[in-house]
């Protein structure tokens, strides 16, 4: 069957089986961003945004997602307003800056999981951001760099310096 959906800002229409996972679709479509954890939905480690909500896409079937917005890790881009330059998202660049990457298999999903939260709620508690990870399983931290990471990418954007590049899969 065919479904029509935008994703990482383009149009497109995959042909997908009725049961087939939007994990799967994403990895046969040549986009591998998104990892492979559990497969039951309990890591967090292929969360992609739908509607600008974290969700984990190995428990959505592609074939619902008519006329939905996915996003991928490869999808988030911004541009610095000053050069114009397009660069990874403040989250991303505060991810770096922190330390808050170690192994690097859960942070596309942690970082999905940050923006979902900061573009509904710019300024966010600690306590909102660590409810914004909490479905996201890292083995190699104790999470206190990435919420930091949050709170300094929370800043970053407040700036006014970064604004969304438009994104193309």
């Amino acid at each position: 069957m065919k479904v029509q959906f935008t994703f990482n800002g383009s149009k497109v229409e995959w042909d997908v089986h009725p049961g087939e996972t939007l994990f799967e679709t994403i990895r046969r479509e040549g986009y591998y961003g998104t990892k492979r954890g559990c497969n039951t939905g309990d890591c967090g480690t292929c969360t992609v945004l739908i509607n600008g909500d974290p969700v984990n896409s190995c428990q959505v079937f592609t074939a619902s997602l008519e006329g939905s917005e996915v996003r991928t890790i490869e999808g988030v881009v911004y541009r610095d307003r000053k050069t114009g330059e397009v660069i990874r998202h403040p989250v991303q660049e505060k991810f770096v800056e922190a330390g808050a990457i170690q192994c690097g298999y859960c942070i596309p999903g942690m970082v999905l999981s940050a923006i979902g939260l900061l573009e509904k709620n710019p300024n966010p508690s600690e306590e909102e951001i660590r409810r914004a990870l909490d479905g996201n399983i890292c083995r190699c931290t104790g999470y206190v760099k990435q919420i930091e990471a949050v709170k300094e990418a929370a800043k970053a954007l407040a700036s006014g310096a970064y604004h969304p590049a438009p994104n193309r899969a």
